[in-house]
């Protein structure tokens, strides 16, 4: 029997069952392996993508788009100032957009598989992610993220506090340097997103519909920064277009991080791990105010979208109302994941995620 282990209230806690705390501030924890099928046929209910749904989401959000790039050349025209504001809201833009091309990715948007594909090149290109490459890591990511022996697709680079003080001290200034907030959130986004992104030959030979895909999407985008730039000049395609781009990747970043960087997150040693588990505790619930959980189309559910990625964004918070103990993953309200940029390393012993100044005080240095 696979374990599935969930953060649960009083209400359904058997009588006769020891809850195991380790901290005395957390609550308690049993397992639900009696009810992952009912979890998941439950959720299978709601994997039917509807077509006036998804269109509606996809035109909204780019006539939204393009709406707020039109507008920002005009307000360049006022003040570049202007139109530097107007880059905020249009990087919202792209990230809704990125979440139909997640979406696209995973089927779940479309019935068609072609639709799906082509909708999510043409998202990829607007959020300068080649749509096959990033399809592929991605998948990677859902079958291992929270397991210790399998990191390094599409996650943020974590190391255990072992790992850490073994490092030679070059190594941890660099990690250190890496995961300071203005590099993670700052400098990496753009690196990633606008420059990494076009390198195709991280991805093995074989694949070669992934390799193509990026030499598609940079050859468009190639096209799209030349044709652009002559038509309203380098200065206004920068402020216009690669400055939402990059906002937007920085906005995804945070979004990514604290989904699965929190305190009590999931991380075990490949023998131990479980994917329903990893899903369930690994993976946050960030309880966002509805109008940002509208900019970020749902995407804070993220613990039932790992549960089941064919569910579509609009569905997820029906999910979450119709099923109780989908309500009792770990939660983050929007002031409590600022919180999280201190967590910095994974304490095997105590399960949690821990900062460098605890890390120090558990090694003793």
């Amino acid at each position: 029997m696979q374990t599935f282990v969930a953060d649960v209230g009083p209400s359904i806690l058997p009588s006769d069952t020891e809850a195991v705390t380790e901290k005395p501030a957390k609550p308690s924890k049993v397992s639900v392996a009696h009810v992952v099928n009912e979890i998941k046929q439950a959720l299978a209910k709601y994997r039917e993508p509807s077509l006036p749904a998804s269109l509606w989401q996809l035109s909204s959000t780019v006539v939204l788009f393009l709406g707020l790039t039109v507008g920002a050349w005009f307000l360049l025209q006022v003040s570049i100032w202007l139109a530097l504001l107007a880059a905020i809201p249009a990087a919202v833009m792209i990230v809704r957009l990125f979440i139909i091309h997640h979406d696209c990715g995973h089927g779940s948007f479309f019935k068609s598989r072609i639709a799906n594909d082509v909708v999510g090149f043409i998202l990829g290109v607007v959020s300068w992610t080649p749509y096959h490459s990033w399809r592929w890591t991605h998948a990677m990511h859902h079958g291992s993220t929270g397991d210790l022996d399998h990191r390094g697709w599409g996650d943020i680079p974590t190391l255990t506090v072992k790992e850490y003080f073994e490092m030679a001290a070059w190594k941890r200034f660099f990690y250190r340097l890496y995961r300071h907030p203005l590099v993670l959130f700052g400098v990496m986004p753009a690196f990633v997103f606008l420059l990494l992104q076009r390198w195709p030959f991280t991805y093995p030979k074989n694949i070669k519909k992934v390799r193509m895909s990026v030499h598609l999407t940079n050859l468009t985008l190639l096209a799209f920064t030349v044709g652009m730039c002559w038509l309203i000049g380098v200065v206004p395609f920068l402020v216009i277009c690669l400055l939402p781009a990059a906002i937007a990747g920085t906005i995804g970043v945070w979004l990514f991080y604290v989904q699965h960087q929190f305190e009590d997150a999931y991380w075990e040693r490949h023998e131990n791990w479980d994917l329903f588990t990893a899903a369930f505790e690994g993976s946050s619930h960030y309880d966002l105010p509805r109008v940002l959980r509208w900019m970020t189309a749902n995407i804070g559910l993220h613990h039932i979208h790992h549960l089941d990625s064919r569910i579509p964004n609009y569905r997820l918070q029906k999910c979450l109302d119709s099923i109780p103990e989908l309500q009792h993953a770990p939660r983050l309200t929007f002031w409590q994941s600022l919180g999280c940029m201190r967590l910095k390393l994974w304490d095997e012993d105590r399960k949690c995620m821990v900062t460098f100044r605890e890390a120090h005080a558990i090694a003793g240095r």
